[in-house]
């Protein structure tokens, strides 16, 4: 007998759609609904009454929700977060502005770089110094804190960032700022470095400070009133939020980090497709995120994607790493550009067709939408190419234009290349394709990582459209496209497991080793993740990992090293030499004999558990598809002429189905392309499994 409150909810806000997955047992609905910019609370409540109407489930059978969101990103690409402050140890204001000291585009003599998002006149100095050790070497000057305090009601200051230096190796003098501030104005948001990332590397710290604190009061209104209307809905279940790391968290610390929310639909998305790896037994995956505004492309391993502590967001250049601010946050390693269904298509200068990173979002949406739109998208272009139906589109909540999608090709890119309409159409997909493949390319190769040995997983509304000709381009044979390949982010929810991660930076020497200090270290990390995670996880086994970030003595950059999890030795040292070398050597082929090794910090990651799915295997036999929904009529790009194909339904299809390519696959939230050099066969999971002939 089933629980009365097994269903489990997910959304995911994406900058063109809000996507809505509900799974119960084994049966898993979805629905899509236009995103509300100036509300987005209301897209999301809108999508789950629509979803619990269609599946008649009562808000008290739901018994978990999980949320993503782009608010946080999107706040800080368009600046419209609060006005912040930032304090700072006298004499380094301009930490933020002198960045990393480089030239990230060395021969632009334009170079231009992110604004800070606190600007000089609001970063404002105390008297107090700490060594690195965490020593006090000028001890607070109170007075000094409290000489700010009518500044902050003066300046209309809205949320305060503290970013003391050194302050990762002793948090003593933030917290007594903080003590100081919050007895003056108890209802001003303060994030503390020390918190947020206490880590070394000032420029860092003191940037994802900034950026915590200028997005936490929007992102504390935004998810309170949002779990109030939930609440008041009749929704009593647990509310958690996904993170940029992969993981899930509470409610209370996601108002508290909202930092951490940064990207966390595209991670949703990255961890569908890890488990779409281990369900399908693929060791080296291509994770093709496509939807109304963004692509994201992500590489998996093993089922485990590429990880990393540093990310940047708002790029001044695309492609560019150092054009953007960085943020010293657990992530999901991806790359995203401006290509999504939305974006805007156009000609440069020299007449050459561009496409994004502008979209046109939500509102008005593209020109097919008929929403006010009137410039050419990608989704027009497809529109355009036959690739979509114009009467089921987005499970038939939307009817398309086809005539204002050719009229607004046609005026802004196809009269001025001199090229017919589905022609100018074609030229658009292509472009997109192609800055998707480069992304890919780039991505690649600055991981050292192999493209054309990859099978690619393709997920979101647009990438099943795409993903065959982006195949095509990067010489991959293999394509698989899951169930509720429309909503995959949202599903990858309802896949993650419950988890925290926690860093400190502690300085120390392999040829010094202290057991003692490390392990201390490590049970103060254990309890701060144990508190965030244990009361979310209700009493589910916890799965506990540790790394280390260390380097070569005297080396500028470090590597993360995989730590028993367990209490270390005092006669480790030469174990975790061991671990050092093994790593180094297989991210660089060879290691350096007789050097000291250096530990910069220590990350401890505290998960539920997450079942190993069953490895499916390929039917036996192949059998012929059923009867076509119909046809449609297909641009083709060798004939330049567009040609009848079939049209099948996905839930027509049975495991073992073949269909053999030129074809279209339809489903409620997006359609599958199926390439002339392709044929498609549906597995045991019922995922649509692409295969270059």
């Amino acid at each position: 007998m089933s629980s009365p409150n097994n269903a489990r909810l997910a959304v995911d806000i994406g900058g063109t759609f809000t996507d809505i997955a509900l799974e119960r047992g084994d049966a898993l609905a979805t629905a899509k609904v236009l995103t509300t910019p100036r509300q987005p609370e209301q897209a999301v409540l809108d999508g789950i009454a629509k979803l619990l109407e269609e599946t008649a489930t009562q808000p008290a059978e739901v018994g978990l929700i999980i949320h993503g969101t782009t608010l946080a990103t999107n706040a800080i690409i368009e600046r419209k977060g609060a006005k912040t402050a930032l304090l700072v140890t006298e004499g380094l204001r301009d930490s933020l502005e002198m960045a990393y000291e480089n030239r990230f585009e060395q021969y632009d003599i334009g170079i231009d770089r992110p604004d800070p998002l606190v600007p000089r006149y609001l970063r404002w100095p105390l008297r107090e110094r700490l060594s690195a050790q965490g020593e006090a070497l000028l001890p607070l000057d109170e007075a000094s804190v409290e000489a700010l305090l009518p500044r902050i009601e003066a300046e209309g200051i809205e949320s305060l960032a503290i970013g003391l230096i050194h302050s990762y190796a002793n948090p003593a003098h933030e917290e007594r700022v903080a003590a100081i501030l919050r007895a003056a104005h108890p209802d001003l948001p303060i994030t503390l470095s020390s918190e947020v990332c206490p880590e070394i590397r000032e420029y860092e710290r003191q940037s994802t400070a900034c950026a915590n604190a200028y997005i936490q009061p929007l992102m504390a209104r935004y998810l309170t009133e949002l779990e109030a209307a939930l609440r008041a809905r009749g929704f009593a279940c647990p509310f958690l939020l996904m993170t940029s790391g992969g993981g899930l968290t509470g409610f209370e610390t996601a108002v508290r980090f909202p930092i951490r929310l940064v990207e966390s639909g595209p991670a949703g998305g990255a961890v569908l497709a890890s488990r779409i790896a281990a369900e399908c037994g693929l060791d080296a995956l291509l994770s093709f995120d496509m939807g109304g505004t963004t692509a994201k492309i992500c590489l998996i391993d093993e089922a485990t994607p590429l990880t990393s502590r540093a990310f940047e967001v708002d790029r001044v250049y695309r492609f560019k790493k150092g054009s953007g601010l960085p943020l010293r946050i657990p992530c999901i390693e991806m790359v995203e550009i401006g290509a999504g269904g939305g974006s805007i298509a156009a000609l440069d200068a020299l007449g050459r067709v561009v496409v994004g990173p502008e979209s046109a979002g939500a509102e008005p949406g593209p020109a097919c939408y008929g929403r006010g739109g009137s410039a050419p998208t990608v989704s027009d272009a497809d529109l355009t190419l036959g690739r979509l139906d114009p009467d089921d589109f987005a499970g038939g909540s939307m009817t398309l234009d086809p005539a204002a999608a050719a009229a607004c090709i046609d005026t802004d890119v196809g009269q001025g290349l001199g090229l017919e309409t589905p022609l100018a159409a074609f030229a658009i997909s292509e472009m997109v394709d192609e800055a998707m493949a480069n992304a890919a390319r780039v991505h690649a190769i600055e991981w050292g990582k192999d493209i054309a040995r990859r099978a690619m997983v393709a997920f979101g509304g647009a990438a099943p459209i795409h993903a065959a000709r982006l195949a095509e381009k990067l010489g991959i044979d293999h394509v698989v496209v899951p169930t509720g390949a429309g909503v995959g982010s949202a599903i990858g929810f309802l896949r993650a497991a419950i988890a925290y991660e926690v860093v400190r930076s502690r300085y120390l020497r392999l040829a010094d080793f202290d057991a003692a200090l490390a392990n201390a270290l490590m049970a103060e990390m254990r309890a701060e993740a144990a508190a965030i995670v244990e009361p979310a996880a209700g009493g589910a086994p916890l799965v506990e990992t540790r790394t280390a970030s260390m380097r070569y003595l005297g080396q500028g950059h470090e590597i993360e090293v995989a730590l028993p999890a367990r209490a270390l030795l005092q006669d480790d040292g030469d174990a975790l030499q061991a671990l050092f070398d093994e790593t180094y050597s297989r991210h660089y082929g060879r290691r350096i004999p007789g050097l000291d090794i250096e530990i910069l910090s220590w990350t401890l990651t505290l998960s539920t558990e997450t079942p190993a799915p069953q490895v499916t295997r390929a039917p036996d036999g192949t059998a012929p598809p059923p009867a076509p929904l119909g046809e449609r009529q297909l641009f083709d790009s060798q004939s330049a002429s567009f040609g009848a194909v079939p049209v099948y339904r996905r839930e027509a299809l049975s495991p073992g189905t073949c269909v053999a390519g030129p074809a279209l696959i339809v489903e409620p939230q997006t359609t599958t392309v199926v390439g002339p050099s392709f044929e498609a066969r549906l597995n045991d999971l019922g995922y649509i499994v692409m295969t270059r002939r």
